[in-house]
């Protein structure tokens, strides 16, 4: 059998993580990957350093040929896919709309690798959002893609339990990262031989979910403890959720002083909330820092002011008593 041509398309650790572990076993079937396909290289970091993204890390020490394509909607990059002749695309958190004229190339079509139980959660942020909603399953699917996003028939899902009711987005993007390799796997040369067919989703039951912006890390303590700790969780690696202490409350601080709220606890015992206001800070009969708020007490555990490293709640306390009897912004 003649090789397959095949183009990866992604960029952040989830889709490095889906082509580390199934790049052996697609050479192994006879998948030859002509390029791989990711985002430029961006400036990271408060010395705002060029960096390449992870998919292009691993391309490079697999000394794989690399494409990074500011809009792949461009003429010229359709182009170059067209001169590519690819057999076969596979796609995963990629970040940009692929063009039907490129769709169109590969005899095999573009496949995409989705961390949700489409149609639920269609969209950018389908970890995010099935953290932030509370959901006890979620799972990958693995569709043809069409013009649509995440719309295209479903060629084969694997579900994930949902046990931890905590579980942040680092610990639910790697456990659906490997369930989507294990799905490619498991589906790719059946389909290639037409044993499978495709699916057509139920598009009456199709969920969207947003792109997040840097805006939706502010946490609003109106809401309940149980609601920000799932944001918490939700927004570990970005935007992360912070808060704000009042400039005016600050000795020697010209402006409203930022900090992440990186880890929490709720008590159950403290549920009922107190006679403080929402956003308020004070410290509970075992003397933890806790916050009130819409419904129920957060307990403060490790936090981080702007520009300096994580602490634990005790340690930032020791240097800013001034934050007791606050209200956070």
């Amino acid at each position: 059998m003649s090789k397959i041509r095949t183009i990866l398309m992604g960029t952040p650790e989830f889709a490095e993580n889906i082509f580390r572990k199934t790049y052996p076993e697609l050479m192994a079937m006879g998948f030859e990957i002509v390029a791989v396909v990711t985002a430029p290289d961006k400036p990271a970091g408060r010395k705002q350093i060029l960096t390449h993204s992870p998919v292009k890390k691993w391309a490079q020490e697999n000394n794989l040929p690399i494409l990074q394509p500011d809009k792949i909607r461009k003429p010229e990059w359709i182009e170059k896919i067209k001169e590519l002749n690819p057999d076969l695309i596979i796609l995963t958190a990629f970040g940009q709309i692929i063009p039907q004229e490129i769709l169109d190339v590969p005899k095999y079509k573009a496949l995409n690798i989705h961390p949700s139980l489409l149609p639920k959660y269609r969209g950018a942020s389908p970890i995010q959002s099935v953290i932030l909603n509370g959901e006890t399953e979620t799972g990958a699917c693995l569709t043809i893609m069409d013009a649509e996003m995440d719309h295209g028939p479903i060629l084969g899902t694997s579900k994930f339990q949902i046990l931890n009711p905590k579980i942040s987005y680092t610990e639910l993007s790697k456990e659906l990262s490997n369930l989507g390799a294990e799905l490619l796997i498991k589906i790719l040369p059946g389909y290639i031989e037409g044993k499978i067919q495709p699916q057509k989703q139920d598009h009456t039951q199709a969920t969207f979910c947003k792109i997040i912006k840097k805006e939706d890390g502010k946490i609003d303590w109106n809401k309940s403890a149980g609601e920000i700790e799932k944001q918490i969780g939700a927004f570990c690696e970005w935007p992360e959720s912070y808060t704000e202490m009042q400039k005016s409350k600050i000795k020697n601080q010209n402006e409203n002083l930022k900090l992440k709220i990186l880890e929490t606890e709720i008590n159950p015992s403290t549920m009922l909330g107190t006679s403080k206001k929402t956003g308020e800070v004070f410290l509970t009969d075992k003397k933890e820092l806790a916050i009130q708020t819409g419904n129920g007490i957060l307990i403060l555990k490790t936090i981080q002011l702007e520009g300096k490293k994580p602490m634990s709640a005790k340690d930032f306390l020791n240097g800013h008593k001034e934050i007791i009897e606050t209200i956070l912004l």
